[in-house]
């Protein structure tokens, strides 16, 4: 019936709006902070992928998969944060055009590693079953996901509005030299806040395994999600990335399910017309 297709495309866009916000609050976080968009953070998100298919593989417990994921791809990003980027602070081109390069190179290594074949994720046994209401089916494990990208969106909230870590994250934001000037130690903030990003693209990718699969070519069809998710939202703008996941979710799923040939026209028009209009974005800061 045509009332249950649009039910549950909705409730389809809503679990992928939770976790497009997995993989975009901490882009956006990097982005706001260090004023460089981190090409490889679809790279994370695919890796985290592989990542919790390989834990899986050896048999462990699935929540503690999506954790281990996520702190591994967390553990590469520092590596990347304190070796590779800060050796170029100050060279936007060069970071840019670096993180371009490293996720190549993780493409690479995911496919000499796990072959090219897709590899699927299983969900936990017990949200396997479809979660029946009103005469449809729909995947409990999505609901699941969403609650947990609900549950994450809270932590951050309280971790960037309660926490003096979260003042000095948005005055690193807001303006980077006036936070150095106060004292504000803005290298280990960088550190911290792309450790912080790189896990949540982790355990993302974890998270989305089950309804994706882990694949070559999820980061490339990741990114620009995410991109188009801050440029909608702003850069440094957690309520940005809230809000802009969902409606990116959502224009998605209904781009792909009513207008295939035009899906991405449908999907990428918003973000110009925010470019020309808005080009904060819709909760970014006008820059003085």
């Amino acid at each position: 019936m045509q009332w249950q297709f649009w039910i549950i495309q909705t409730l389809n866009s809503v679990a992928f709006g939770g976790l497009l916000f997995l993989l975009s609050s901490g882009f956006s976080l990097i982005f706001g902070l260090m004023r460089i968009p981190n090409l490889a953070h679809g790279a994370f998100f695919m890796l985290g992928a592989y990542f919790g298919f390989t834990l899986l593989q050896l048999k462990l417990q699935f929540w503690l998969a999506a954790l281990a994921g996520g702190l591994g791809v967390g553990l590469i990003g520092i590596v990347m944060e304190r070796f590779v980027l800060r050796r170029l602070a100050g060279n936007e081109q060069g970071q840019v055009l670096v993180t371009l390069g490293i996720s190549f190179i993780i493409a690479d290594i995911c496919l000499l590693v796990w072959t090219g074949d897709p590899m699927p994720l299983s969900a936990p046994q017990a949200l396997r079953p479809p979660l029946r209401f009103a005469g449809f089916a729909f995947p409990t494990y999505r609901l699941v996901v969403l609650a947990i990208a609900l549950a994450a969106a809270l932590a951050l909230y309280l971790l960037m509005e309660r926490t003096r870590l979260g003042a000095m994250i948005r005055a690193g934001v807001d303006d980077t030299e006036m936070a150095r000037g106060v004292g504000i130690p803005v290298s280990r903030l960088f550190t911290t806040v792309f450790l912080l990003g790189a896990t949540l693209a982790g355990v993302g990718g974890v998270l989305g395994g089950p309804i994706l699969n882990a694949y070559p070519g999820l980061d490339t069809d990741m990114l620009p999600l995410a991109l188009i998710v801050v440029i909608l939202g702003g850069a440094g703008s957690l309520l940005g990335a809230f809000v802009g996941s969902f409606i990116v979710g959502f224009i998605y799923n209904f781009g792909i399910a009513l207008v295939p040939d035009l899906a991405y026209f449908v999907l990428f028009l918003p973000m110009v017309l925010v470019l020309v209009f808005l080009p904060q974005g819709l909760f970014g800061r006008v820059q003085i």
